[in-house]
């Protein structure tokens, strides 16, 4: 491992992916949800998952100077065709109007599509939290995952995203897959030679493996079963269909091939206050009620410490993965 600042990690990141072809404001975008990634403690979507849209651009499946075309189809709603580029960058475009609709008028739906896959969904929702709103996020994919009843992909790990902010602490935050684990993770348990969990994935024949080289050329499961791939045929409705997106059973890889995944992104704002005035508060005694008398895991308390620290001490990454980005950066 190897100790970087989180701002040399900005830097470093943005001169890699501009050099690979990345317009400044497509390599600034995932440059800080990366970094934000890394000091959330979601390495499986920080800087090793860069290398995956490394690939990407250099196979044709990304648009590095895409020009993401914003309408308003109606004061609440926020459209935005991504030209096959990064969904950051449309959202980071998008994010101030978005929010300020969402307080003026009680609510704002952002929508996109034509995009390759967004990395972290929880980093998008926590924004908006941070910006007084209650979200709901979910994005859609390349086909990975059963459909219930299923043995074939038909929906992507078709991630959702929860946030709510709270007085005087971090939002509460929940970011989960439809899938019994992350892609990401059955990848990496390939790379090592592990084994998986029974319920997580089938092999190629559709029966049920534990080898993650049979899953990742298989089909992953979802969690909870019929409970679970039903979530992720919901996603699939609000981040492939209502955003005129590809559905995940019509998106090419995103990791092979040279079409853009062509997949979509939902997130709906909410103000609270302008129904509970009171709201934020509310949130924080509930929370401290939860956590404190009842020893409930809150979701994104840990991420926020994860942060501070990591803002004050620096972050530990790979050696290897940061002298492949510096190499890059010539």
């Amino acid at each position: 491992m190897s100790h970087i600042t989180s701002d040399d990690l900005q830097i470093l990141l943005e001169r890699a992916l501009g050099t690979r072809g990345f317009g400044p404001a497509h390599a600034t975008a995932l440059a800080r949800q990366t970094v934000l990634s890394e000091e959330m403690g979601q390495a499986s979507v920080g800087v090793s998952h860069v290398f995956d849209y490394l690939d990407g651009i250099a196979g044709g499946r990304i648009n590095g100077h895409a020009n993401p075309e914003i309408s308003r189809p109606v004061p609440t709603m926020i459209h935005v065709d991504g030209d096959g580029g990064l969904p950051q960058t449309g959202f980071d475009l998008a994010f101030d109007t978005f929010t300020a609709s969402a307080h003026d008028l009680g609510l704002c739906v952002f929508l996109q599509k034509n995009t390759t896959l967004c990395g972290s969904l929880g980093t998008f929702a926590r924004r908006v939290a941070e910006a007084g709103l209650v979200v709901f996020a979910a994005t859609n994919g390349s086909a990975l995952l059963a459909g219930s009843g299923g043995s074939k992909p038909v929906f992507c790990t078709n991630p959702m995203a929860f946030a709510a902010p709270q007085s005087g602490g971090p939002p509460l935050l929940i970011d989960q897959s439809s899938s019994a684990t992350a892609y990401v993770n059955i990848r990496k348990a390939a790379e090592r030679g592990d084994a998986i969990p029974e319920g997580w994935a089938l092999d190629a024949d559709g029966q049920p493996t534990t080898d993650p080289k049979a899953a990742v050329s298989g089909t992953l499961l979802a969690f909870g079963g019929a409970r679970g791939a039903n979530i992720a045929l919901m996603v699939d409705v609000l981040a492939g269909g209502l955003t005129g997106a590809n559905w995940s059973v019509e998106a090419p890889g995103f990791m092979d091939g040279n079409a853009c995944p062509g997949t979509g992104l939902f997130v709906l704002a909410i103000n609270p206050v302008l129904v509970t005035p009171d709201f934020n508060d509310r949130m924080a005694v509930q929370i401290a009620r939860l956590s404190g008398d009842y020893g409930v895991h809150i979701p994104g308390l840990s991420k926020e410490q994860a942060q501070r620290d990591a803002r004050e001490n620096g972050l530990d990454i790979d050696a290897g993965m940061l002298d492949r980005l510096r190499a890059i950066s010539g």
